[in-house]
């Protein structure tokens, strides 16, 4: 079950799971890949971090990986935050039902 966090912008966050390695987000990653047909856009992979920007509808969206806080879901930027929010709540949903 994941929960939602408000950043510092207002966004969402949806931490899908918050205590888990860096294999679980390359699940969740195909999961997206071939349930939402998401095509990843941007790939920035740091030592600790692993920050993957996706289009989901009209939204951009990133999929987050970090190696103590998991992986989570939030908008890319700040200019359609309301909308964006509710698509990283859909998202997050889908991958609930997909048993994440």
């Amino acid at each position: 079950m994941c929960y939602h966090l408000k950043t510092n912008f207002g966004g969402t966050e949806a931490v899908i799971d918050d205590n888990c390695g860096v294999s679980k987000f390359y699940s969740i990653a195909d999961t997206l890949k071939d349930g939402l047909n998401v095509k990843f856009i941007t790939q920035v992979d740091n030592t600790e971090t692993l920050d993957w920007d996706f289009r989901y509808k009209d939204h951009f969206l990133r999929l987050h990986y970090h190696i103590f806080n998991g992986v989570s879901i939030l908008p890319h930027n700040t200019k359609r935050m309301a909308k964006d929010n509710k698509a990283v709540r859909e998202v997050a949903k889908f991958l609930e039902r997909n048993a994440y």
